[in-house]
C-alpha cells in the first residue's frame, strides 16, 4: 500500500524514511490525526513524553486497524527525566500511554549538558534496548562532543540523531560525522516552520515541477538520506506531505537549494538549551 522507502538501523531494524510528527498536535486532536496519516500510507509516528499526546498517538493506531507491528513509534525522553532511573521509569510510562510493549525507537530528547546525565542516561537506554522495550535507540540535539561522549563511554552507537534540519539549517558537518559513524541523520522542523517556504530558489522549483514548496524542500531532505516527519492537523496537508515520490530534483535544483542555507536556527541551540 505505501511506497516510502524504509532505512537500515544499525540495531539491525528499519525506519520508514517518511513519517508523521505530532509536535504541538493538541492532545484531543492527536487520534484523528494519527488515524487520517495512517489512513493515507504514513507508517511511522514521532512523539515524544513532553508532547503530552502519547495517550492519542496509542489511541490512533489502534483505531487504524494496523498492527502495531507494522507501525513504527518513535518517543522521546523528557527532560525532567534524565538519569537511569528516571529514564527506565519514563520508558515505561510511555509504553502504558501508548498501549503497547515496546516502541521501535527511544531517543533522549536534549543532551542538556550542564546537568551532565546524558551518559547515565544512555547506560539505561542500553539496558532498555536489551530488555526489548525499544527496539532501537537514539538521541536528539546531539552535538559532535555530546555523541563522542556516548560513544566513548557505552557499547552502543546512538541509531539516529534528530536535529533541526532544513535549508536554512543545513547542518552539513554534523550530517557528515553522522555518515562516518552510521548514525541515520533525522530532521526536525523540516520545513522551518514555513519560513523558507517563500524563497524566490523554492517557488521557482516547486512552479517547474508542478509541485509546493513544501514538497520540494522533503523531496530534498529524502535525497539527503535523511528521516522526516512534518506534521499537519489538515488531511489534504497530510497527504501532500506523503506526495513526494513521483518526482526527484536534478543537480542543478539540489545545489540551488544549498545555497539558501543561513546557519538559523527556529529552534533553541543544543550547545546551551538547559530545557
Amino acid at each position: 500500500m505505501t511506497n516510502i522507502p524504509n532505512i537500515e538501523l544499525i540495531s539491525g531494524t528499519t525506519i520508514p524514511q517518511l513519517g508523521f510528527g505530532v509536535f504541538q498536535i493538541p492532545a484531543d486532536d492527536t487520534a484523528e490525526s494519527v488515524r487520517t496519516a495512517l489512513d493515507v500510507g504514513y507508517r511511522h509516528i514521532d512523539t515524544a513524553q513532553m508532547y503530552g499526546n502519547e495517550v492519542g498517538v496509542g489511541v490512533g493506531i489502534a483505531k487504524s486497524g494496523i498492527a502495531r507491528e507494522d507501525v513504527f513509534i518513535t518517543t522521546k525522553l523528557a527532560n525532567d527525566q534524565h538519569g537511569y532511573d528516571n529514564a527506565v521509569k519514563a520508558l515505561d510510562g510511555s509504553l502504558d500511554r501508548l498501549g503497547t510493549s515496546y516502541v521501535d525507537l527511544y531517543l533522549i530528547h536534549w543532551p542538556l549538558a550542564k546537568k551532565n546525565l546524558y551518559v547515565e542516561t544512555w547506560k539505561a537506554f542500553e539496558d532498555l534496548a536489551r530488555s526489548g522495550k525499544a527496539r532501537a535507540i537514539g538521541v536528539s540535539n546531539f552535538q559532535p562532543a555530546h555523541l563522542e561522549a556516548l560513544v566513548k563511554a557505552g557499547t552502543t552507537t546512538p541509531a539516529v540523531n534528530q536535529i533541526e534540519l532544513h535549508p536554512a539549517l543545513q547542518q552539513t558537518e554534523l550530517r557528515a560525522y553522522h555518515q562516518d559513524h552510521g548514525i541515520i541523520t533525522e530532521a526536525w522542523s523540516p520545513l522551518a516552520q514555513g519560513e523558507v517556504l517563500d524563497e524566490p530558489a523554492l517557488t521557482e522549483i516547486a512552479g517547474k515541477i508542478g509541485k509546493t514548496p513544501a514538497q520540494v524542500v522533503l523531496r530534498w531532505h529524502l535525497q539527503h538520506g535523511n528521516v522526516i516527519f512534518p506534521k499537519s492537523v489538515t488531511a489534504s496537508r497530510i497527504e501532500e506531505n506523503r506526495d513526494i515520490f513521483d518526482f526527484e530534483l536534478g543537480g542543478h535544483e539540489m545545489a540551488a537549494i544549498a545555497g539558501l542555507d543561513k546557519g538559523r536556527r527556529t529552534g533553541p541551540d543544543p550547545d546551551t538549551f538547559e530545557g
